[in-house]
């Protein structure tokens, strides 16, 4: 099995003007069908793989939860990610990595700490407190199912639509709903079984209060801050070790 220092820079490929995570998943599937990578064998870290491939590690990530959807890998936590054998015997074409046209999570993830965090501090300047009966509903459903995972993620999908909703603007609303209708797709659910368990919950709930105190207190700077900062504690937590 390859060792991290004996892994080559790859040369330049289609891989680097398309850094999509479905590329990189093909990619780094096509290394395990040429024997590189042998069933049984253990993956290279990400960080070897993101020197290797001249991506982001969350770039791999992304990958490597496409490789595991589709059989190719399995995460050990606390262990690393091991080749499996197909379980049909066949090799995968690329159009299997190509999941779904949509972005990874990742990238989503960083579009919503842009954009919600901009429509919380906006909320905040003109929501009516009718909006803020509606914003508080979805907070206590959120509260009410800590230890409903389904249910608890529903709620929190409501609580930001109703922020965006709250603006007065048509558009921004219809922004939040399609970046949110993304996490359906079967990568952001697998990445979700690793890293979303009832202690991120608890933590998210704090998040939201302090989300929805901003919008209270019409503190525009202070609502914008709090989004951004739950968002970006959610991209730390999907990026850290494996589980």
């Amino acid at each position: 099995m390859a060792t991290i220092h004996e892994l080559p820079r790859l040369p330049a490929t289609e891989l680097d003007s398309d850094r999509s995570y479905q590329k990189l998943a093909a990619s780094i599937a096509a290394l395990i069908t040429e024997g590189e990578f042998k069933v049984g064998d253990r993956l290279p870290s990400e960080r070897a793989l993101a020197d290797r491939f001249s991506v982001s590690r969350t770039l791999v990530r992304e990958a490597i939860i496409v490789l595991e959807i589709q059989g190719n890998v399995e995460v050990r936590g606390g262990s690393g990610i091991y080749v499996c054998a197909p379980a049909s015997g066949a090799v995968a074409p690329a159009s299997a990595y190509t999941l779904s046209p949509g972005p990874g999570p990742f990238e989503l993830l960083r579009a919503r700490c842009l954009i919600e965090a901009e429509i919380a501090a906006v909320a905040a300047e003109s929501r009516k407190d009718s909006d803020l009966d509606r914003i508080y509903s979805a907070l206590a459903e959120m509260r009410e199912n800590m230890h409903d995972k389904e249910a608890n993620e529903a709620a929190d999908r409501l609580f930001h639509l109703r922020i965006a909703e709250s603006t007065g603007n048509s558009v921004l609303l219809q922004m939040v709903t399609a970046v949110w209708d993304h996490t359906k797709a079967p990568i952001w659910s697998q990445l979700e079984a690793h890293f979303h368990t009832p202690a991120l919950r608890r933590a998210s709930q704090d998040d939201h209060q302090r989300v929805f105190t901003a919008l209270l207190e019409r503190d525009a700077d202070a609502a914008r801050k709090a989004m951004r900062a739950h968002i970006e504690r959610v991209i730390s937590e999907f990026a850290q070790a494996w589980r």
